[in-house]
């Protein structure tokens, strides 16, 4: 079978590799589609451990079925989770899944860059979901970064009401606004550097955008009845991203980092201002689980996010490195899909 080896945003190869293998409980999947997701191209977390075979975000449909298997069939349409908790562990029963050693070690074999992948006994178990007749096998692929931002969202605490920015209009912003549109939370406002994305922003939803380059916080008052944002979601890692959030998140406040930063980067913030006088709160997120898969497979189905039209682009395996160059450029596109089985 055909992958897409990865060893630098800029060197993706194609490559030959054997059909998996699959043993007791375990399932062979036929990709039909994977998205690229903006961690893909977040090139110093792979450096170590090139090459491989990325993509997370996929759906297809079961060719094979190990010994045991009972709930599912060849032919099943899916989605699957690449990482799954153990939920016995300390994390776990603390309710912090996503930060569970055996989520973190889960994962597909090879990955959803390959024409097949294997699924491993624990993630047939834990993280396999059926797909509706009427959803499509791209729209899967955002099952699993909703499932992201809808974990993201419920950790901030955010209520209906609240004012929100969203910093970084890429996949994930637009996620993050059409989830917060959804559940009928107050103003929302977002911000980017790139003009179609901001068009985009607006198109899905938000009611006010804003060019990262001017002055957002009083951009953000002037729209706000003369607050700042309740919640501040961080959907870049950008140093000039995170002093912006921080200037931006008003008084009982909280800022998201849902993004990663740049290799090694450090801030540092006044203690009296934002954790002893206004009580601003600091967070993070990370991944999801099975339960938040199921969700927004539901949300995606119900039509109440709208995936379809957030894809610009549709590759086949043989044009993968276009694809890598497109998310990493982060121009004048959104969502990339990768279809591995694509005749070309």
């Amino acid at each position: 079978m055909r992958v897409g080896m990865y060893y630098s945003n800029n060197d993706i190869r194609l490559e030959e590799q054997p059909v998996p293998e699959i043993g007791a409980g375990e399932l062979l999947v036929r990709v039909i589609a994977s998205g690229i997701c903006g961690t893909d191209v977040v090139e110093w977390y792979r450096r170590d451990k090139v090459p491989l075979v990325l993509g997370h975000e996929i759906a297809g449909e079961v060719v094979e079925t190990g010994q045991g298997v009972r709930c599912y069939k060849v032919g099943d349409r899916i989605s699957a989770s690449h990482h799954v908790p153990c939920d016995t562990c300390h994390y776990c029963l603390g309710g912090h899944h996503s930060v569970c050693d055996t989520l973190r070690k889960t994962g597909f074999v090879p990955g959803g860059f390959s024409e097949f992948l294997r699924l491993p006994a624990i993630n047939v178990e834990k993280g396999v979901y059926p797909l509706p007749d009427d959803m499509s096998f791209e729209e899967a692929t955002f099952i699993e970064p909703l499932a992201c931002v809808l974990r993201a969202q419920a950790l901030a605490g955010y209520k209906k009401g609240q004012t929100v920015l969203i910093i970084g209009s890429g996949i994930s912003g637009l996620l993050h606004i059409q989830l917060a549109k959804a559940r009928s939370f107050g103003r929302i406002i977002s911000t980017d550097i790139n003009d179609y994305r901001l068009k985009m922003a607006s198109r899905f939803g938000s009611d006010l955008v804003i060019h990262a380059s001017e002055n957002v916080p009083g951009r953000l008052k002037g729209f706000n009845d003369g607050r700042l944002a309740d919640l501040v979601i961080l959907s870049t890692g950008a140093p000039q991203a995170i002093e912006q959030a921080l200037r931006s998140v008003d008084r009982g406040g909280t800022v998201l980092f849902f993004a990663s930063a740049e290799e090694g980067f450090e801030f540092s913030l006044s203690v009296n201002r934002f954790f002893w006088k206004n009580e601003v709160t600091l967070t993070s997120s990370y991944a999801a689980i099975p339960q938040e898969h199921l969700d927004a497979l539901e949300l995606i189905s119900d039509k109440k996010v709208n995936v379809k039209d957030m894809i610009t682009h549709r590759l086949g395996l043989g044009e993968i490195q276009k694809g890598f160059n497109l998310v990493a450029e982060a121009r004048d596109s959104i969502k990339v899909i990768i279809e591995p089985n694509k005749q070309q």
